[in-house]
């Protein structure tokens, strides 16, 4: 019982002192107070104070394979996007992963590759091989079989400004322009995962 008193009280205080203005103790014990808290206890204000979304994006993925008689076979669209949303919609404790992993393995990608899909590092090799597993993944859930390869589409629709106070919008206002994004073909293992 006194173990777990005085490991509460530590962590306490090591988070109080992260959190806290810098002082004496938090510079002389900065070190320590990283170890502790960054791994698993850090602080920001995004359940607060999110950072809303601009943009809605459909992300969907379609795959390659080789038909028995050597001809190209071509899926359909698969809604990754829409799993996700189904995945969260009318469910009480809905799963953090559901809700964001496309979503940040999608941001993370726009910031390593920019407009090209031209890797830039090993972070974006790393980050483009995150995203097709997911992809991946998602695509051998919802329709299993074998394919060779995986193209992803991006569908991007910014969100209107809301209109003023009464909820008049000017009516001059252009509506938002939707843009779309191929990635390369992205060559998978034949049994669909990497």
């Amino acid at each position: 019982m006194a173990l777990c008193l005085a490991v509460a009280l530590v962590h306490v205080l090591l988070v109080f002192l992260h959190v806290a203005p810098p002082n004496a103790i938090s510079q002389a014990y900065s070190r320590q107070i990283k170890a502790w808290v960054l791994p698993v206890f850090e602080q920001n204000w995004r359940l607060f104070a999110p950072n809303p979304q601009s943009f809605n994006r459909q992300i969907s993925a379609r795959t390659r394979g080789t038909a028995p008689d050597g001809t190209a076979q071509v899926s359909g669209w698969i809604d990754l996007t829409a799993m996700d949303d189904s995945a969260v919609k009318h469910n009480v404790f809905p799963s953090h992963t559901a809700q964001n992993m496309m979503r940040q393995a999608w941001n993370s990608y726009l910031k390593t590759h920019g407009g090209d899909n031209q890797p830039r590092s090993e972070r974006a090799l790393m980050i483009e091989k995150y995203l097709r597993n997911i992809a991946v993944d998602r695509v051998v859930a919802q329709r299993g079989g074998t394919f060779e390869s995986i193209q992803l589409r991006v569908i991007t629709l910014p969100i209107a400004a809301p209109g003023a106070a009464g909820g008049f919008r000017p009516a001059a206002a252009a509506p938002p322009r939707v843009e779309t994004r191929y990635l390369p073909w992205w060559k998978v293992a034949s049994h669909g995962t990497n």
